[in-house]
């Protein structure tokens, strides 16, 4: 078998065999097939596509590159949240110690920070001394001692769709739905997960831009984890504002803490948050409508116990927990610049990618995966949509690390914001829920 015959064969829009996915799969895991190769394969999948079969054999091959965690008899219990990503996502920070004060055992393996979305790995690791990298056998006992782990991909965790993933970043190929697909379901079946929570994101802050897309990719992530004996169910969510108000590393774990105390009980931040919450506790069949299971979570936030739960989390990875009490134990930027409003109105709109694109200026985002971020910059919107502001008053705060990112940030955040007289009407922020439990009641 030849890789650049099937580079060709994939051009040409022909379906791959489980042999052949099977061998490039392997070949590029170990080395036999370049970089270069692999990119042409990748970009001939992103143009040509894929069937729901050879999607099926992608996965599988990925997830099973390395080695899989066993849970023992907590395996079929064993639930993870994902997201597609997008601006000012925090949810996996705030919903983990949620679900684990539920008593769901939940073990997440999170990402690194790219494209225009804060990686979860990347804004816990802004919580000093706090580790993410631990091993298969670290993560299966912490899940065992207090239900809930948020660890990065190890290296022997899914490996080739680790290397996949990086190589997709850097030739722009992140938004192919049998690519996304197959890389978040063999990331579950790496980590152990039979239940599997995700977040869709569509708009312009996430990789899936149009409806239509986060559709076509919902649905596809249902069909491959119901042949691969998942659980799973999709949320679509829009991703037009940034979520919350935090848009950075540190500045976003501090804003999931002020949830978890109870402090953010309003707005798009908590909405989500239950809302994907209660979506969870149903595809565990814990509740049965949403209303209850939302009521539930929210006396365990103001219970003190999701928080509890999320200190027990830091502790056991060697984070400062002091942090919760104390923001100054962050790494702090050298610069605070409050941004005045204009003029008076109400805020219409707050474009994602153009506080994407300053988060970036300010280097918050990273490019490649060898490539640093600040964890310490930010930006703080301190106006939301549909409120109102004066002429005058602070719009948004930037934190920098140097004058003139700051700047390039700043005319960014301008241009992000749409001000009018009137007030705005805004549509839910979820748009369809979709689940494996559906494809059973069709059958």
């Amino acid at each position: 078998m030849n890789f650049s015959d099937l580079i060709e064969k994939k051009k040409q829009g022909k379906a791959h065999s489980e042999e052949e996915i099977n061998f490039i799969v392997s070949s590029y895991v170990s080395g036999e097939a370049s970089d270069a190769q692999a990119a042409a394969w990748t970009a001939a999948v992103y143009f040509k596509g894929m069937t729901l079969d050879e999607t099926v054999y992608l996965t599988e091959a990925l997830g099973k590159s390395g080695k899989v965690i066993n849970f023992g008899v907590l395996g079929d219990k064993i639930i993870d949240k994902h997201s597609t990503g997008g601006v000012g996502d925090k949810v996996t920070i705030t919903l983990i110690p949620l679900l684990a004060a539920a008593g769901l055992p939940v073990a997440k393996l999170a990402d690194r920070t790219l494209g225009a979305s804060a990686g979860t790995v990347d804004k816990l690791e802004a919580i000093p001394y706090l580790n993410t990298n631990l091993s298969s056998q670290m993560i299966v006992n912490q899940v065992k001692n207090i239900n809930a782990v948020i660890a990065s991909q190890a290296d022997d965790l899914a490996p080739a769709d680790k290397k996949m993933y990086a190589l997709r970043n850097e030739i722009a190929i992140l938004n192919s739905a049998p690519l996304v697909a197959s890389s978040i379901i063999a990331k579950k079946i790496a980590s152990g997960a039979s239940n599997i929570i995700i977040d869709v994101k569509y708009g312009s802050g996430a990789c899936m831009r149009t409806l239509d897309d986060a559709n076509e990719l919902a649905g596809l992530l249902v069909k491959t984890a119901k042949r691969l004996g998942k659980s799973l169910t999709a949320i679509i969510t829009s991703m037009e504002e940034p979520l919350g108000r935090a848009v950075g590393h540190a500045i976003e774990v501090i804003e999931a803490i002020e949830f978890l105390k109870g402090n953010c009980d309003n707005g798009d931040l908590a909405g989500l948050t239950y809302a994907i919450g209660a979506a969870a506790l149903l595809h565990m069949d814990l509740y049965n409508n949403d209303a209850e299971a939302v009521s539930y979570l929210k006396h365990l936030v103001h219970s003190g116990k999701a928080l509890d739960k999320f200190r027990e989390l830091i502790i056991a990875q060697g984070g400062a927990p002091e942090v919760i009490e104390n923001y100054d134990r962050f790494v702090l930027p050298a610069y605070k610049i409050e941004c005045e409003a204009k003029k008076s109105g109400y805020i219409q709109e707050i474009s994602a990618d153009s506080i994407a694109n300053a988060a970036k200026a300010l280097g918050a985002f990273r490019d490649g995966m060898s490539k640093p971020v600040d964890l310490s910059v930010g930006i703080y919107l301190n106006k939301k949509s549909g409120e109102y502001v004066r002429k005058g008053e602070v719009l948004f705060t930037i934190y920098a690390n140097s004058e003139e990112s700051a700047k390039i940030a700043q005319m960014y955040c301008d241009n992000a914001f749409s001000v009018s007289e009137s007030k705005p009407s805004h549509n839910s922020l979820i748009y369809k829920i979709v689940s494996t439990k559906d494809e059973d009641e069709n059958v």
